[in-house]
């Protein structure tokens, strides 16, 4: 990995630091199959499909385009994870991760499409984590409204 592409390693401990995590991973694509939440462990984690925001909006005119990296993140101090919008069952299905964000003592995962994920917590406690080399892709993640160049 070249230098100015370093592997993100992050860890939220309040409000200010999850919207760190959840700006990094907005548009982040993660089977339904990669969620798991381990009571035993009081932890939630998924891998998610990462567009590398931080590469900048336009490659670089010697660049082969965007980029894209696997990315582990974890959840501590869970007591319950609550799924809306979509069933464990889906196991074919992907997300796209929308936002991040802090609500009354638990942690909302939100995603397109009106699916969500709620985790009560004792308090904020996630790390994330790059996996393995990031590859090159043509896409750049759109949502409604955003002006197209």
């Amino acid at each position: 990995m070249a230098p100015d592409s370093a592997a993100l390693k992050l860890r939220a401990e309040d409000d200010e630091d999850l919207a760190v995590i959840s700006a990094c991973l907005q548009d982040a694509l993660v089977p339904v199959r990669d969620l798991a939440f381990v009571p035993e462990d009081r932890a939630f984690l998924f891998v998610a499909n990462r567009f590398r925001w931080e590469g900048g909006l336009r490659p670089a005119p010697d660049e082969s385009g965007y980029q894209r990296t696997l990315c582990g993140i974890t959840f501590s101090e869970v007591t319950t994870a609550a799924y809306s919008g979509f069933r464990r069952s889906e196991a074919g299905r992907i997300l796209s991760l929308l936002a991040i964000r802090s609500a009354n003592g638990a942690i909302l995962l939100e995603f397109s499409g009106g699916a969500a994920i709620r985790l009560e917590v004792g308090r904020i406690l996630c790390h994330a984590r790059d996996i393995g080399e990031p590859w090159p892709t043509q896409w750049q993640p759109c949502h409604d409204g955003d002006e197209r160049a």
